[in-house]
């Protein structure tokens, strides 16, 4: 009785929050939405005018690995870990990951479209690509890495909680896959370290007033 009453006030809490921050939340979602929109007219943008490959002195001397399942969905999970966290865990701050998640997508759509640099040749076709819709798979928006900067997003979101070390791990992890499977330039990979910091930063003061992060 006593765990039934404690779960059903969870609950209710959880619902409180929720409609407490409802107007920032459904700002939040709408601006995800926008990011995304213009995330896929860069992506599709970066395909059309993809220029030539170039040389990569890291590239170079890494041997290609076919990593495709962790590059496919080794992102989608680091999503999900991380949305899942908020709804469950940090309710209160749904709006602020919401936000901040937004705002790299955007940074990152204005960065692919400035240099239009074809993927490395040697770079492994993603086999599961097919179970993606191609509306959202593209193959040279290459500046900066998406998969290293969500997952950097992640623990800089999540730093002073223990599920944080999971995203810095997954961080170096996505950084060797994208390298391993020649998708990415080595400084799309360190760029996106730098840029997703700044893009944190330029968030929290965004954000500040609705923002819990410290």
């Amino acid at each position: 009785m006593v765990k039934g009453y404690v779960f059903k006030e969870k609950v209710k809490s959880w619902g409180r929050e929720i409609w407490g921050h409802k107007y920032l939340i459904i700002i939040s979602i709408l601006f995800l939405i926008i990011s995304v929109v213009l995330d896929i007219i860069a992506g599709t943008y970066a395909d059309k005018k993809a220029s030539v490959p170039v040389t990569d002195i890291i590239l170079d001397n890494l041997p290609v690995i076919n990593l495709s399942f962790f590059f496919s969905y080794g992102i989608i999970l680091i999503i999900i870990v991380g949305l899942g966290y908020t709804l469950f865990f940090k309710v209160r701050e749904l709006h602020v990951v919401l936000s901040q998640f937004s705002l790299l997508v955007l940074i990152r759509s204005f960065f692919v479209t400035l240099t239009h640099l074809r993927r490395p040749t040697e770079a492994v076709v993603n086999s599961y690509l097919s179970n993606i819709p191609r509306i959202f798979a593209f193959e040279n928006d290459l500046f900066f890495s998406g998969h290293v900067a969500i997952s950097f997003l992640g623990f800089l979101l999540f730093r002073k909680e223990k599920i944080g070390i999971f995203f810095l791990i997954m961080t170096f992890m996505m950084a060797f896959t994208v390298l391993a499977m020649h998708v990415h330039y080595s400084i799309d990979v360190f760029a996106a370290l730098f840029i997703t910091y700044g893009s944190y930063k330029i968030g929290q003061r965004l954000f500040k007033r609705s923002n819990h992060y410290n």
